[in-house]
């Protein structure tokens, strides 16, 4: 970039902050070096300085200095195989939601030691996409629903319905131990840590945030029970390290989980943590969240009544099992040695 720029804001912006909108439009340019530009006034809104926390309003102006973006990294493209992965298990679409149904194993972008993840990969599948942005987040090794804005203004809706627990979220898990059937809730606080790594680790603590975990047994198997987690706060790993807390770690959490009993489990083939998103529940009585449903004249907003998976269309939105969750249940609830 060698000249000023003057861009004017459209709805698309509308209400984000400068800050995040300052992060798309200087790609490879370090965040310590945008916070410094905004700071020292380089950065103006409407001729005027600004705090990195002002929201954008349709018809701004902003103005972006000429800055040195630096060497993008170099990272392999996702490879033919993920991208159509991806597109064999979307879930929902229309012209403002993407669902998916995330694998077990796929990060949901890249970084830390990943090339790319589900949103790098949708964006390489889709290249003329306009905008394609993560609603919010799945662990690496948690399979099931992965919610993709696909405009600005859907990201900004479902946002609000995360910031008010309008969204409700349901999660199957498989833990170790017989889980108490009269145990229908846990209300713990969490607090997070960085590692030097830059892994993220929670614990239950006195100094964290409120989190809530509401919980109903679905089977009991030989060792092990299959429940229904509904985390009624969004912490970081919260169902896993609530879990952990009372003394029922996930089957396959490496990083939570019983060691000793998950390396009996590696010897017989498991090969994941076994954490599934299977339910989205999105208010207004459409499938993406929306009043009125979406432009194909479904009063539900589904083509058909419908996605996969979910058969009422009231803004629920179900993605099955994969093929290892439910191999592995069937042959507990067959009682075989396992």
């Amino acid at each position: 970039m060698d000249k000023v720029r003057l861009v004017s804001i459209g709805p698309e912006s509308d209400g984000q902050r400068i800050d995040n909108f300052l992060i798309t439009q200087l790609k490879g340019v370090p965040k310590s070096r945008i916070y410094r530009l905004i700071r020292k006034g380089e950065v103006r809104l409407n001729s005027g300085r600004i705090k990195p926390d002002r929201r954008l309003q349709n018809g701004d102006q902003v103005r972006i200095p000429p800055v040195r973006t630096g060497r993008p990294l170099q990272r392999s493209a996702p490879t033919d195989r993920q991208s159509i992965l991806l597109e064999e298990r979307i879930l929902f679409e229309d012209e403002r939601l993407l669902v998916i149904n995330k694998p077990a194993g796929m990060a949901v972008h890249g970084g830390s030691g990943v090339n790319h993840g589900v949103i790098e990969a949708l964006r390489h599948l889709r290249p003329t996409a306009d905008y394609l942005e993560l609603v919010h987040r799945l662990d690496r090794d948690t399979s099931g629903c992965l919610l993709i804005a696909k405009k600005r203004s859907a990201l900004r809706r479902l946002h609000e319905y995360l910031r008010t627990n309008s969204m409700h979220k349901i999660y199957v898990a498989l833990l170790v131990g017989r889980f108490p059937r009269r145990r229908q809730q846990l209300s713990a606080p969490l607090l997070k840590n960085e590692l030097r790594s830059g892994e993220r680790m929670s614990q239950v603590h006195a100094d964290g945030k409120e989190a809530k975990t509401l919980f109903k047994v679905i089977r009991y198997y030989r060792d092990t029970t299959l429940v229904e987690a509904r985390p009624v706060t969004g912490r970081t790993h919260q169902i896993r390290v609530h879990c952990q807390h009372l003394g029922f770690p996930i089957v396959g959490d490496r990083k939570y989980g019983d060691a000793d009993y998950n390396r009996g489990m590696g010897a017989k083939g498991l090969r994941r943590m076994l954490l599934h998103a299977s339910e989205i529940h999105l208010p207004d009585g459409s499938p993406n969240g929306f009043p009125n449903g979406s432009p194909n004249g479904s009063p539900n907003g589904f083509p058909n009544g419908s996605p996969n998976g979910s058969p009422d269309g009231t803004g629920v939105i179900k993605a099955p099992l994969d093929e290892d969750f439910r191999e592995l249940t069937d042959r507990l609830n067959a009682n075989k040695n396992i």
